[in-house]
């Protein structure tokens, strides 16, 4: 595997199994120029998937390709329609430019939250390069593989009640309601999140953000996933409302290490699948 990226803050591995792998949200990066603006770096940070590179390090053995991006989502978030429309209408999210963290504080000192042509600037040097990274990467396995899966890695604090109501299963799987990949898939991966001591919800609160729906086209060979973890599966996430103090928690292997083992089968089950459907 390499990394041939010419963005420092992008990072491309290019495996040769039927598997990419993305990572929209694990960057902390925010642009020097852009720092002074936020209300602190601390809280322009606290949304990040915390340690979600880490916990799925198994992958590049296997095979699998990565597309990941190490600019904060605060900045952009690369999982957002680029239109600006809801993924979620009706319900409380952030924005394409988060103006406000998941639980609704200002992340931008008054007047510094950006405007439109900031926000299209952003796209240009930032969202486009990882979305043209994503799609060469699976160009580049269509021409190895008759079938390739795409699977997003994604984790959330258990507890954020502006998003949702008590406390989120371990594993959220997203197919955008059926449409992104097979049922067939689907189903095995469901099964593997059914394991003792985990719990597992498809399609709830998350039903897969602008990647699964934008490149989970099934028909074309390309079926996406997104897996969404409560942290308290693989951190020890405190019960209390994070602080500069307890959060974010340091990567601890061994905690992580039941829920990895999950997540190790559920990659070898989309290869499975991949394999079986080529």
């Amino acid at each position: 595997m390499n990394s041939d990226s010419p963005n420092t803050w992008l990072t491309i591995e290019a495996g040769s199994a039927p598997l990419l792998l993305c990572m929209p949200h694990t960057g902390t990066q925010i642009p020097a120029e852009l720092q002074s603006a936020y209300v602190s770096s601390w809280l322009a940070r606290r949304d990040t998937d915390w340690w979600i590179d880490q916990l799925y390090a198994f992958a590049g053995p296997m095979g699998a390709s990565l597309v990941r991006t190490d600019i904060s989502r605060s900045v952009i978030d690369m999982n957002r329609d680029p239109s600006g429309a809801s993924l979620y209408p009706g319900q409380a999210t952030t924005e394409l430019c988060p103006t406000t963290t998941f639980d609704g504080e200002p992340l931008y000192r008054p007047g510094a939250a950006p405007r439109t042509d900031e926000i299209a600037r952003r796209r240009a040097v930032y969202f486009e390069p990882y979305h043209q990274a994503i799609a060469a990467q699976i160009a580049r396995l269509r021409v190895l593989h008759p079938l390739v899966v795409v699977y997003d890695c994604h984790s959330i604090r258990s507890r954020i009640p502006r998003l949702f109501d008590g406390t989120l299963p371990h594993f959220n799987l997203g197919t955008f309601s059926g449409a992104s990949c097979a049922s067939e898939l689907t189903l095995s991966l469901e099964t593997l999140c059914d394991a003792p001591s985990f719990s597992r919800v498809t399609n709830g609160r998350f039903k897969g953000g602008y990647t699964t729906r934008h490149y989970g086209k099934p028909s074309d060979g390309v079926h996406a996933v997104q897996l969404e973890l409560a942290c308290r599966g693989y951190l020890r996430e405190p019960t209390e409302m994070p602080t500069p103090a307890n959060w974010p928690v340091p990567w601890d292997e061994a905690v992580s290490e039941p829920m990895r083992v999950i997540l190790e089968r559920l990659l070898r089950a989309c290869l499975r699948f991949a394999a079986a459907r080529g």
